[in-house]
């Protein structure tokens, strides 16, 4: 099993390019399940649950040629099997993007339900109640979703909770229902923004995206179009918290700092002086951070995805933060790793409180997930000596290249068996 090895305690410096998002990239690359058209998407990145997409959706019948540029071009017009199978929605829960779509192009879907998720339960009922709301026959046997629809129609749907992928589903699913969907209590996020300006260059009438209400007027058909993944800000987000916590300067380029405000304001209240542009993030730390308290909510506010990262940096600043989760019950499982590099942390219920110390010691951590596996590579580039990260495999499912991105800015970082 591959791990990483870091040699931290320097300040990171330098210029990298910022990825395509990969929450973006998902649901654009399920949005070809809309059209026998070709879908060409740029800007998509390397990274493992991208590849599994691309894998279920090729299983399916779909098309797909990619390149070396970020460049995939998907075709569904000989799509003959519309299912996802466990053994592939078991590694990506995002699988259950591909439901909306199959139902609304090709009246049929039979989509593995995703099973358990490391932080936390992620229920997809709402996806379910919204499809039904739109005239779909659904069962649930032997842990898969049965659904059929000979047309969608269009409908008022009030969402219980705030659900991003679950708002993606019914939008891609309405862009074909007959006469109009009404998504109230919609997610907010710029991904979802990303994916409705997609389905409108392929012909849908989609408004409001971006607000809690959005109304989509039902096509005959939609076309194939070209389409930039817009950069992921969760990846500028964990580049910029690092160079914070490291007291570095750092330039993003192909970044967006109108996606990042919240975390863009902690950052600030930490003591970064950051600079934007059009595409362009500069951020330059020359002093010892100051803690910032923050609780997670849905966007616009503060993100579930930037909290771990945000504990590491709150562990070696001036003074106490505190820390509230909102989204994920199981999202502090970083917290002992940290520990274990003498990190000074104490968790009550969903509220950490952490007081800042000099400096962290190097030492043998294992990662739980994504975000908790960017938390504890900060940590090692912060820490004083070695130290070895176990389970990396799950950095692989959201960073494009990190160690070499990394490196451009001096870290030690290397990547061993």
């Amino acid at each position: 099993m591959q791990k990483l090895v870091i040699h931290g305690g320097k300040p990171l410096c330098g210029e990298i390019n910022i990825s395509g998002a990969k929450n973006a990239a998902l649901p654009t690359l399920c949005a070809s399940l809309l059209t026998n058209d070709t879908l060409k998407l740029r800007n998509v990145p390397d990274l493992k649950d991208v590849s599994t997409m691309l894998s279920l959706l090729k299983q399916m019948g779909v098309s797909i040629l990619a390149n070396d540029q970020s460049e995939t071009e998907l075709s569904a017009v000989h799509l003959t099997n519309p299912t996802a199978p466990y053994e592939m929605v078991k590694t990506m829960r995002a699988a259950i993007l591909v439901l909306g779509p199959l139902l609304a192009h090709k009246g049929e879907a039979m989509i593995s339900l995703p099973g358990g998720c490391a932080i936390g339960l992620r229920p997809v009922d709402q996806h379910i109640k919204g499809l039904q709301a739109m005239g779909a026959e659904i069962m649930i046997e032997h842990g898969y979703i049965h659904a059929k629809a000979k047309k969608l129609t269009g409908t008022r749907i009030v969402m219980d909770i705030v659900t991003v992928t679950g708002t993606e589903n019914l939008m891609m699913a309405a862009s074909l229902a007959s006469g109009v969907t009404i998504l109230e209590n919609a997610a907010r996020e710029p991904e979802i923004v990303d994916l409705a300006q997609c389905l409108i260059k392929m012909g849908a009438k989609i408004e409001g995206a971006g607000t809690d209400i959005i109304t989509i007027q039902g096509v005959k058909a939609l076309h194939g179009c070209t389409h930039d993944v817009m950069p992921d800000r969760i990846e500028t987000g964990t580049f910029l918290t690092a160079v914070t916590a490291s007291s570095g300067e750092i330039h993003l380029k192909g970044a967006r700092a109108d996606t990042l405000d919240a975390v863009i304001d902690k950052l600030l209240e930490a003591g970064a002086i950051i600079n934007s542009g059009e595409n362009w993030i500069h951020l330059n730390m020359n002093k010892p951070p100051k803690s910032v308290n923050l609780r997670t909510a849905p966007y616009p506010a503060f993100p579930t995805d930037m909290q771990a990262q945000f504990m590491v940096l709150n562990s070696v600043a001036d003074g106490t933060a505190i820390i509230t989760e909102t989204i994920f019950e199981n999202r502090f499982m970083h917290v002992q790793e940290l520990k274990r590099m003498n990190a000074d942390i104490t968790v009550e219920g969903n509220t950490a409180i952490v007081h800042g110390i000099p400096r962290l010691d190097g030492a043998g951590v294992m990662a739980t997930d994504l975000r908790a596996s960017a938390s504890l590579v900060i940590a090692g580039l912060i820490a004083q000596g070695e130290t070895v990260i176990d389970r990396i495999y799950h950095l692989d499912r959201g960073y494009e290249r990190i160690e070499e991105k990394l490196s451009q800015l001096g870290a030690q970082i290397e990547r061993i068996n």
